[in-house]
């Protein structure tokens, strides 16, 4: 019986908007590649209209033929995943990374289906845009006025063997889109007119440098003492994410697991309720909690329901018994202010965790609903 082949490794190309040249520069690596003799096929690659240049760096590599995939009528084609895993390449090319599949795919997200090629020991190299990194994603909305509908978990980018920015200054991508080289002239115009807004570009572009700086920094510790620094630093920080049924959750868990990336520190996610099975809830906050719990899990957070009657007194306990350092908490809406003089969750356990930090956290979005109201 033949070894198991090791795990491959994964490159990805980032960029900060469409048009930047990250599909182009992957491309021209893996043409370098096969120059090299290395065996590569490209597994996947989104050929856009009007940029010429960059299908033509496909020429001379095999392409996997795309599955097609029904739904409702109609006909999707997306990567062939065991055809790929069939043929067995030393390196395969995927373009866009953050893709979802189209229902009735084996797996829901592309980056699920490059997980199995890594696993199989195949080299991936593949592209997205900042705006697709999962705890990023309110930040992005905020600068944009657009939710990014297609995310990754902030631990694919961080299993990466190399991540490459691929730079281009916004004047010069405004440039290139005006000349009609990253969308077609009536794409363009609409382009221009919202997303395409030099002011943004130049706060995407500044996300994408601070991320790539941050995994650059990541992948220095010293291979040898990595999982020892990483104990001492589980040691001295702890994150607690208190998780409710309200909807703000959800932008909670992505700030509180960026901070905990960012400070190497581990990170728990809890609900408290009479019963660990949720049954007391009302059906729609029971849902919605475990929509949240499920969420938090898929970024790779210890999360977990908490039996107690006292939500504050209960959190609190759990994070002195588990050496929490700090603990985020969603900021209530309006409506869910105390009379004046009652104390709503969060001042609950403020004042009883004063050994401990504690962060508010807003949703800038609703804040700003409620303004208005």
């Amino acid at each position: 019986m033949a070894d198991r082949r090791p795990r491959g490794k994964l490159t990805i190309y980032l960029g900060y908007a469409a048009g930047v040249g990250k599909t182009y520069q992957m491309l021209e690596e893996v043409q370098e590649m096969k120059r090299q003799g290395k065996d590569v096929v490209v597994g996947y690659f989104e050929p856009h209209v009007g940029r010429a240049d960059t299908i033509t760096k496909t020429q001379g590599l095999e392409i996997i033929p795309r599955r097609k995939v029904e739904y409702r009528g109609t006909v999707f084609e997306e990567m062939d995943t065991d055809a790929i895993l069939r043929r067995l390449p030393g390196v395969c090319v995927v373009d866009e990374l953050p893709h979802s599949n189209a229902p009735g795919s084996d797996r829901a997200k592309r980056w699920q289906d490059v997980e199995m090629l890594i696993e199989a020991g195949i080299d991936v190299v593949t592209t997205m845009n900042i705006q697709h990194l999962e705890s990023l994603n309110d930040q992005v909305r905020q600068i944009t006025g657009i939710r990014a509908p297609e995310t990754i978990p902030d631990w694919v980018m961080q299993r990466a063997d190399q991540v490459v920015m691929v730079d281009l200054t916004p004047r010069a991508l405004l440039k290139r889109l005006a000349r009609g080289v990253v969308y077609p002239p009536d794409q363009a115009k609409t382009a221009l007119e919202h997303f395409f807004q030099e002011s943004r570009l130049v706060a995407l572009r500044g996300l994408a440098l601070r991320q790539t700086a941050h995994e650059v920094e990541i992948r220095q510790v010293d291979e040898d003492s990595a999982d020892e620094a990483e104990q001492a630093r589980q040691g001295l920080d702890r994150i607690l994410i208190l998780i409710t049924p309200d909807p703000s959750t959800v932008m909670l868990i992505r700030r509180a697991k960026r901070v905990a990336d960012n400070l190497r520190a581990g990170c728990l996610a809890v609900a408290v309720c009479r019963h660990v099975d949720l049954r007391d809830m009302a059906a729609g906050d029971r849902e919605a909690v475990e929509r949240h719990l499920d969420f938090a899990r898929s970024l790779h957070i210890d999360a977990r329901v908490l039996q107690g009657h006292d939500i504050a007194s209960t959190v609190v306990g759990f994070a002195r018994l588990n050496d929490v350092t700090q603990m985020f908490l969603a900021r209530p809406a309006r409506s869910q202010q105390p009379a004046l003089l009652g104390r709503n969750l969060v001042q609950q356990v403020v004042h009883l965790a004063r050994d401990m930090q504690v962060t508010i956290v807003a949703d800038r979005g609703r804040a700003g609903a409620e303004e208005r109201a």
